[in-house]
């Protein structure tokens, strides 16, 4: 499957890449592939961030939302257009392999 990986960016240590990363590796080694917004370049606007991240999601087949998804204004636009798109979701806390 495609996942897609959204959660806390904005004003976290590293921009929260480590968990990215952690995660895609994760979702990796199970033989998905995983759609991380974490490997974009620093220094876009945030609409170009949100521009390129929303066309990530669209290719998905799920969205896998990190813990603290619910503080980020992004995260939370990528969730309803997942929820509109019927992708499956995949919450960190109830992922039992996490």
């Amino acid at each position: 499957m495609k996942i897609y990986i959204a959660g806390p960016m904005s004003g976290l240590a590293e921009f929260n890449r480590p968990a990215f990363m952690f995660t895609a590796a994760k979702l990796t080694g199970r033989g998905h592939i995983a759609l991380n917004p974490a490997i974009l370049p620093d220094g876009l606007l945030q609409a170009e961030y949100m521009d390129i991240c929303l066309a990530m999601l669209r290719c998905a087949d799920v969205i896998y939302l990190l813990r603290g998804w619910e503080s980020s204004p992004g995260a939370r636009a990528e969730k309803a257009l997942a929820e509109k798109l019927e992708l499956q979701v995949i919450y960190q806390e109830e992922d039992r392999a996490a």
